[in-house]
């Protein structure tokens, strides 16, 4: 089930400037054949050009961009890792178009890339969807957090559940964070998680996500590039290399505030039933799924999150 939800900025009602544009074209998509594209008309995933492209030696096919190019990972990430986080988005929308969406968990640091996207929309005219996965099991704190951070900054929201009522899966299953067993999470993450999340980039035509993960988070998030390929789409990464002071002078300098659970201790919050604050001895994403794991699957290799 996706959900529109109503925003503050309808989309293509900010102008785009003959300034604007040429900034745009200053960043250049790494892509084989690929004209430049103009932000006027930006790429349609759906159109003619919209077959699929293997990238040299990956053996699978994965989206072009948006004119049918076939985009090169590593030439891409090495031109991206000399670009700020805002030059990235720039970049994806660029190459993209209208195959580009956030995805957001409204947790402590997603502030910082909702207000990106929103500083594209002045910059390009166009709103690129925000997904939010809504597991039915978020703290209160974050719903409320999420309806503020919607007033203020007015993206465009598009909410994502679990096609299974939560009340359906705890009768079938039962309450899956309780057993203390790894596949039971796992179970809970790809029904409430990833298989909606990679329902709505089938409904939009996504071919790239941007997502706010940073290295210094995970082991796995340690060794990502600032664009890979995810269960047959492109990752784009722009706070990959942030740190956490980065996120909160951010926050600070453009006024935005902060997830409730912050001043409570919480450095990373998800699930009501699987999130717990810094206590001295663990922090950050140590302090989620029991310990158990790290990753809730969705930023993990794998079609409908195999290998989660």
């Amino acid at each position: 089930m996706m959900v529109a939800m109503p925003s503050l900025l309808s989309t293509g009602s900010l102008p785009i400037n003959a300034s604007v544009s040429a900034g745009f074209d200053a960043i250049e998509p790494v892509a084989a054949a690929a004209p430049p594209l103009s932000l006027a008309a930006p790429p349609d995933p759906g159109g003619a050009d919209a077959g699929m492209a293997v990238v040299a030696g990956a053996g699978a096919p994965l989206p072009p961009e948006g004119r049918g190019g076939v985009v090169d990972a590593a030439a891409s990430s090495a031109q991206l890792e000399a670009l700020d986080a805002p030059a990235r988005l720039d970049w994806a929308y660029r190459t993209f178009g209208a195959g580009l969406a956030l995805t957001t968990s409204f947790g402590i640091q997603s502030a910082v890339l909702l207000h990106m996207v929103r500083e594209l929309a002045h910059r390009s005219g166009v709103q690129v969807p925000v997904i939010w996965v809504d597991t039915g099991y978020l703290p209160p704190e974050t719903y409320r957090y999420a309806e503020q951070l919607q007033g203020l900054l007015g993206f465009d929201l598009r909410v994502v559940q679990a096609s299974m009522s939560s009340a359906r899966m705890e009768a079938l299953h039962g309450r899956l964070w309780e057993s203390g067993t790894l596949e039971d999470l796992e179970l809970y993450n790809r029904l409430r998680k990833v298989e909606p999340l990679d329902r709505a980039f089938q409904d939009l035509g996504v071919s790239c996500w941007a997502s706010g993960v940073r290295g210094s988070q995970t082991d796995h998030r340690r060794a990502m590039a600032p664009l890979q390929a995810v269960r047959g789409l492109w990752s784009l990464r722009p706070l990959l290399s942030w740190s956490r002071k980065d996120v909160f002078y951010y926050m600070e300098a453009h006024g935005l505030p902060q997830h409730p659970l912050f001043e409570q201790g919480y450095s990373t919050v998800g699930d009501w039933h699987t999130s717990a604050p810094d206590d001295g001895t663990t922090s950050g994403r140590a302090t989620r799924f029991a310990g158990l794991k790290q990753e809730c699957g969705i930023h993990l290799p794998g079609l409908m999150g195999e290998g989660i």
